[in-house]
């Protein structure tokens, strides 16, 4: 338990770590920008350069050394990031963009230095000013906008209380941190307060709300021994929690753990920008030294040379394009979460746009994994047989009896108090209501007491894989109720939205032929698999793949594991097992399978906007790098580094605001 708690503790120490630096990183840069732009001004005053373009002599004697002085700040100061990212890169031979920056500020800061100091030419001090102003504001921009991508983080932790009422073995209740807290204490939940950890009810009643975590918009009602998940809040009964889960284990911080898992996770399209950002650095180095070379051996000043050599390097420079796939993995991951999809595997998650057919498992996923009435054959009023049977069934927790009870609260039917309850072992109850004496009993009673019934009708049920249970009032059969695990509304749905997107349904199950038949005809299913052992789901899926299909796997359970791990995008549903999440790509936490829809649309979007991204960056470098060498000086266009630098920025923000647009 200490050991867990050390963890925990280091843990979340780390992510505060984490953030704290991030968010100090970022102030750097804009601390770093605002005094660099500050000692720009008299520099740009002072440049011969630009004082020649506006028509002004300001010079005086030893102005250069001052203008020296202050590019030297600048260079130090400003640039000191740059420098240092170049040193790393250079170390892990990786060069990338912090290389590509700093050769372009020393090559700009040593030249000028030099024509202080007795080589003839111009300085252009104020280029690498400005060059360091850009890129500084370029990075506090993209700074800010990574730190706000992961906020998501924060938000979900800050969903856990920081206190809990520990009640002690003496009935004493104390306040103390969560962080202290044991699995086995048990804890006294007001009404009104959050759920501080996942835990199990062992005192009193109240209904939950688990919106925040499930998406369930509807109070869920809890009694003694059902589970409760931290940071849901409870309703106005008063509560006493056995403490299940604390720290990592907790549902809450798999989430935590699941959203950042997404956020660094790599995709293969992310790494490809990342593979084109470190090219684009080898294409405007060679670029650059052919520039130079070029302008040289046409005769050109050398200054000029180098100002487009310089100028090539700013504009080659991938900043937007190391910024393209970022920017809309984290809002992707920040939509997909307000929808109840957590993605723990980027790669697989930007596939499923080419998904071409989803096995789902039956019980749980395409059902809702509990029995529900499916038929009643009597003569008498439903409602009137429910009330009878779900008052006898009240006193059982089999899940037949739960089925039933659940089905009378659903249609609003009243219980009435039960006398002389009894358990026919293996043959079904019997008790008193309102004096008449009630009996839900299996085929196997009926048929030793020689009791008639319609054979044919339950024969019909039986085949479809239904529990059937016969309703006697004093002795005489008055209906027969059919049982099934009941098919959920919303699979429907999803298996209707999968064929207007071309994509086949199937369904994978353990259970009997004649129920998977039964199932797949109320969902218009034609593919389906039954009677498979769990270890044989995965040699399904991978049968599946070999006829060259790309195929998703949802499931909720521990026999599904196998079969997601193999999938080419794996999804649990959310109110399954941990192994089956921990085993998925995506979990769907509001349990819907109408939701995996919404991953097929989601990554689609995401990738079109992230092949948005790569082109805006790398098109805009494409067009730059060619004017930037000065191709088209013959004609009296040339490019700048300065102007080079804002049109790189404004690319950069560009990506970012285009990021931003991403809808799903």
């Amino acid at each position: 338990m200490d050991h867990s708690k050390h963890e925990e503790h280091h843990h979340s120490e780390h992510k505060q770590d984490h953030s704290s630096h991030h968010a100090h990183m970022v102030e750097d840069f804009k601390k770093r920008f605002y005094l660099s732009l500050l000692i720009t001004l008299p520099i740009l005053v002072l440049s011969p350069m630009l004082q020649n373009f506006v028509n002004l002599n300001l010079r005086f004697t030893g102005d250069l050394y001052i203008l020296f002085a202050l590019s030297t700040v600048i260079f130090f100061y400003g640039g000191w990031p740059f420098l240092t990212g170049a040193w790393r890169e250079l170390k892990d031979k990786n060069p990338g963009m912090m290389t590509l920056i700093a050769l372009a500020i020393i090559v700009a800061y040593v030249y000028s230095s030099l024509t202080v100091f007795g080589l003839s030419g111009k300085n252009f001090f104020w280029e690498l000013a400005t060059l360091i102003d850009i890129m500084l504001l370029g990075h506090w921009i993209e700074m800010k906008s990574v730190m706000g991508a992961s906020k998501a983080l924060e938000e979900l932790v800050k969903l856990m209380p920081s206190e809990a009422h520990r009640v002690s073995e003496d009935g004493s209740i104390e306040d103390v941190p969560t962080s202290e807290l044991n699995e086995g204490d048990h804890l006294l939940i007001k009404p009104g307060e959050k759920v501080p950890v996942d835990g199990t009810i062992v005192k009193g009643q109240s209904s939950i709300d688990e919106s925040m975590l499930t998406g369930e918009s509807v109070p869920v009602e809890k009694e003694k021994n059902d589970e409760v998940i931290g940071a849901s809040i409870n309703g106005e009964g008063s509560l006493t929690v056995k403490v299940e889960k604390t720290g990592e284990d907790s549902y809450l911080s798999q989430v935590v753990t699941m959203v950042r898992e997404a956020q660094e996770s790599k995709s293969r399209t992310q790494n490809f920008s990342d593979r084109a950002a470190k090219w684009l650095f080898y294409l405007a180095l060679v670029t650059g030294i052919i520039t130079l070379l070029t302008w040289v051996l046409l005769g050109y000043d050398f200054v000029f040379a180098l100002e487009r050599m310089v100028t090539v390097m700013v504009i080659a420079c991938p900043h937007a394009l190391g910024l393209a796939a970022p920017l809309v993995v984290a809002r992707s991951t920040a939509l997909s979460a307000k929808k109840g999809l957590l993605i723990r595997n980027r790669t697989s998650f930007e596939e499923a746009r080419k998904l071409e057919a989803v096995v789902f498992d039956k019980t749980g996923t395409l059902t809702e994994g509990k029995f529900g009435i499916t038929d009643i054959i009597t003569e008498k009023e439903e409602d009137e047989i429910i009330l009878l049977a779900a008052s006898v069934e009240s006193e059982s927790e089999h899940p037949i009896a739960r089925g039933i009870v659940e089905d009378a609260k659903e249609r609003n039917v009243n219980l009435k108090s039960v006398e002389d309850f009894q358990s026919i072992t293996g043959k079904g109850l019997q008790a008193r209501v309102d004096n008449k004496k009630v009996m839900v009993v299996s085929p196997g009673y009926m048929k030793d007491e020689e009791i008639d019934y319609q054979k044919d009708r339950y024969a019909d049920l039986a085949k479809q894989g239904k529990t059937v249970v016969f309703v006697l009032v004093d002795g005489e059969l008055v209906a027969m109720i059919a049982l099934a695990d009941r098919i959920r509304e919303s699979a429907k749905n999803a298996i209707q939205q999968l064929k207007n997107l071309n994509v086949s349904s199937m369904m994978l199950t353990g259970d009997n032929k004649q129920v998977a038949t039964w199932v797949a005809k109320q969902l218009d299913l034609t593919e389906i698999y039954a009677e498979v052992l769990p270890h044989e789901k995965a040699d399904q899926i991978k049968k599946i793949k070999q006829k060259g299909l790309k195929v998703a796997m949802t499931g909720d359970g521990v026999n599904d594991a196998p079969a997601l791990a193999n999938a080419d995008l794996g999804i649990a549903i959310g109110a399954g097992t941990d192994v089956a999440m921990e085993t998925a790509d995506v979990v769907l936490v509001k349990s819907n399978p109408e939701e995996v829809v919404s991953i097929i649309e989601l990554s689609k979007v995401t990738y079109k906007k992230m092949i948005q991204n790569l082109w805006w960056a790398a098109g805009y470098n494409i067009i730059a790098i060619p004017l930037a060498a000065g191709v088209l000086y013959p004609i009296g266009i040339v490019l700048s580094p300065a102007i080079g630098a804002v049109l790189m920025s404004f690319s950069t923000v560009i990506v970012a605001i285009n990021a931003k647009l991403l809808k799903a």
